[in-house]
């Protein structure tokens, strides 16, 4: 079994896959990727099966170093990656000798780009997923963020010329993020608990990605969200997207590592095909949401 070493981390890069389902009623959260499509595309890119632990950076990529051949691919925020000080094309496999290094920079574009690598990364599989749970421990490499001085067991590579010919001849359109985008939103499911003017203001307002977010949640920072008469409620499940209103009235969007239930009111939760956009967006970006219906939603999602 061949291995990465991590040279330097980033400020958080830590191993996903499509997340840890199941296993809500024992209050572990799915974790898994933030942006599933860049997610998705990393792995086709070098010919894994869909499902494949990946490495997930944020703002920031790191430096590795590969023991052995390997076939990677970038998707997701564009970090600049460079192998041994030569730029590398993102939405392309990319082949690295034993030796190189693989280095990534700050985001220019969008917040977290996933790194796949041909065969997947072998750490061990709990609760039926190799994804990063940092808050339960648990995942990836001992439940926590990489470190320099890592080493991450990847397969070796045993694919014929032809094989190997076949997958670096695969491309993708590179995606570009907005700073300041439209996410649409299906109201509820407590939309009921806020006053036709707070509801307004959510719908007709610009709201700013707060520095304290991070993937248990995006904080808003905006005009305030008017309620009827409170806005705790008997705690139910918490769905990837679900907006929550605390008593200060500024929006939460709960994401991949968000906790399992929760006992504020709903406004509404984001559309499924909105959501790797909005996880692209860095603190101080800007969003306005569109309402949406669930039928719409539906039709919507039908076309993809």
């Amino acid at each position: 079994m061949m291995g990465i070493k991590v040279v330097f981390p980033g400020p958080l890069s830590t191993i996903q896959d499509a997340g840890r389902i199941g296993f809500l009623r024992a209050g572990i959260t799915s974790s898994g990727v933030m942006d599933q499509e860049a997610y998705e595309a990393a792995n086709q890119l070098v010919g894994n099966q869909s499902g494949e632990a990946v490495i997930e950076a944020t703002l920031m990529g790191p430096t590795l170093e590969f023991e052995e051949d390997a076939i990677v691919a970038v998707t997701g925020a564009d970090m600049c990656p460079q192998v041994d000080g030569i730029g590398a094309a993102m939405y392309e496999p990319i082949y690295i000798k034993k030796g190189q290094k693989l280095t990534m920079q700050m985001a220019v574009n969008g917040c977290r780009s996933y790194i796949a690598v041909h065969g997947g990364m072998d750490v061990p599989v709990v609760m039926n997923s190799r994804s990063t749970n940092i808050k339960c421990q648990i995942g990836g490499l001992s439940g926590r963020a990489l470190r320099a001085g890592d080493r991450i067991p990847v397969p070796e590579l045993t694919c014929s010329k032809e094989e190997i010919d076949r997958i670096l001849s695969r491309k993708m359109k590179k995606v570009h993020y907005d700073t300041n985008v439209i996410i649409r939103v299906i109201p509820g499911p407590q939309d009921d608990y806020f006053t036709e003017a707070g509801k307004r203001t959510f719908f007709n307002s610009t709201y700013q990605i707060s520095v304290d977010s991070d993937r248990m949640g995006f904080r808003l920072e905006g005009p305030e969200i008017e309620n009827k008469n409170g806005v705790d409620i008997v705690s139910d499940g918490i769905a990837f997207g679900a907006i929550q209103v605390p008593p200060s009235g500024k929006p939460i969007v709960l994401l991949a590592d968000r906790q399992t239930t929760g006992g504020y009111a709903k406004i509404g939760n984001l559309y499924t095909g909105d959501i790797p956009k909005f996880v692209q967006l860095k603190p101080g970006d800007t969003v306005r949401f569109q309402k949406i219906s669930v039928e719409e939603a539906q039709a919507e999602w039908n076309k993809k």
